[in-house]
């Protein structure tokens, strides 16, 4: 029986060799080519781009041979690029799509197959369903045109797809500033494709940028995989004290994600960086506009969206359920607790470059550190907001496991009164203090994901605590 592909929150992912192989891409890329020629784009152009992972140019050129041979014509990223950058160039081109080959900050045995629609953003999971049923079972049902005869008929075209993306990058930040503010910036690009960029943007002028983990290593040398959060940046964390650096920006593997340590080498978690970009753009810049969130990510922004009067619109976990919402309501900002924000005038997709430049731009606008940032929030908001998670693997079926815990029905959670459920996405408990935990099951692997975020800094274990009873952990 062959091998079922299913693409999760953002795509598909597997082990490389096992589930991954050449011919499992070229039926996935069968599988997207038959969704775009139904929805009516037989010979548009698609962008295919790829990270610095094992084999993934070859992967590239592999997805590219298969569009070919179904009638559409590719774009071809010359070299490793930021998947934001890739989304941009959908829209620049004018494109019907994108294929991305990458597994973002997944270990360094896994690639992947990232699949984007004509705005460059997240295909939604109604898309994403069909793509899968049109994945042919067996590769001999795959249409293929060699890579080398593709090039010569100029089907298959290899270009640079940073300049355009650059260019509008200009238009939403002065980089002149920020090269002329003197910060020594610490850059951990995580051995992915963020490296170089922030040196590109912002080099020759006062600003001193060092870059750590910025060559090609495929085994992603200290740390467990290229994600923005700790202990994966440990070292990136030491070497912002060790070379006296004003702050820390950390790009993942394919570099839509961002991370942030302060000048004293303290990670500041996911959830405070996108409370913080939202004050930026409210506060300081004098942006109006929706807020998208899931439901995963911080109360801070419903806070933030009742002090500045704008809406705030909560989805399930995932940008494919974020994009679509930042495109229906032309968001100002959207994001998620893994560390990815998306902004109005760029692409509704996650940007960790654009993410790193604003937060340089808050901090030259405000002449404040980073620790005197969130200190500005914490007194916009009337008190700091503590966040943490926890995976649990558990066994037996899903559906016994959701019917425990909506008996187990809490009234309390690390003595905190419960105020409300919400299901949208898993069991989201909402407490009297405007914090919450949620109970989620991961769309890939049979692992629980327990979070909670509360004012209450000695409540964040009992509350987690709780919720792994909740769920039939404990």
């Amino acid at each position: 029986m062959a091998y079922k592909i299913k693409f999760g929150t953002d795509g598909w992912r597997g082990v490389i060799a096992e589930d991954y192989t050449f011919d499992n891409v070229r039926r996935a890329a069968q599988g997207f080519s038959s969704y775009l020629l139904e929805k009516g784009f037989a010979g548009r152009w698609v962008v295919v781009g790829h990270d610095k992972r094992f084999h993934s140019e070859n992967f590239a050129a592999t997805t590219a041979e298969v569009l070919v041979g179904n009638g559409l014509n590719v774009y071809l990223t010359e070299g490793a690029t930021p998947t934001p950058v890739i989304a941009f160039a959908v829209v620049e081109k004018k494109a019907c799509g994108a294929v991305n080959i990458t597994a973002s900050h997944n270990p360094p045995t896994d690639n992947g197959f990232k699949v984007r629609d004509p705005n460059g953003g997240a295909i939604d999971p109604e898309g994403l369903l069909r793509i899968e049923a049109l994945i042919p079972d067996s590769v001999e049902s795959v249409k293929r045109v060699a890579l080398d005869e593709a090039v010569r008929g100029k089907k298959v075209v290899y270009f640079d797809a940073s300049e355009g993306y650059i260019e509008n990058l200009k238009k939403l930040v002065d980089l002149q500033k920020i090269r002329d503010a003197g910060f020594t910036v610490l850059v951990d690009a995580m051995w992915g494709n963020g490296a170089g960029w922030f040196t590109k943007l912002l080099g020759g002028g006062k600003t001193k940028i060092i870059e750590i983990h910025n060559e090609r290593n495929p085994s992603f040398p200290e740390m467990k995989r290229p994600e923005p959060i700790r202990p994966n940046i440990d070292v990136g964390l030491k070497a912002t004290v060790a070379n006296h650096a004003d702050v820390l920006l950390i790009t993942d593997g394919d570099a839509d994600r961002c991370g942030i340590g302060d000048e004293n080498g303290e990670f500041i978690n996911q959830l405070r960086v996108y409370a913080l970009l939202a004050l930026y753009l409210l506060e300081v810049r004098g942006e109006r506009g929706d807020i998208v969130k899931t439901l995963s990510t911080t109360g801070m922004l419903n806070k933030l969206g009742e002090i500045y009067g704008v809406p705030v619109h909560e989805t399930g976990v995932g940008f494919k359920y974020v994009a679509p919402k930042m495109i229906e309501t032309n968001a100002m900002i959207g994001g998620e607790e893994s560390g990815g924000y998306a902004f109005r005038n760029n692409v509704p997709e996650r940007d960790g470059i654009l993410a790193g430049l604003y937060f340089l731009d808050f901090m030259v606008r405000t002449g404040k550190k980073p620790t005197e940032l969130l200190k500005m929030l914490f007194d916009k908001l009337g008190g700091e907001y503590f966040y943490d998670r926890v995976d649990s693997p558990f066994s037996g079926e899903r559906k016994a496991r959701e019917e425990l815990i909506l008996k187990n029905n809490p009234q309390t959670l690390g003595g905190l009164k419960v105020t409300g459920l919400v299901t949208v996405d898993g069991f989201q408990f909402k407490l009297e203090d405007g914090g919450w935990m949620l109970i989620r099951f991961s769309g890939t692997e049979p692992i629980m994901r327990i979070y909670c975020e509360t004012m209450h800094k000695e409540k964040v274990k009992a509350i987690l605590d709780d919720g792994l009873k909740v769920a039939g952990i404990q």
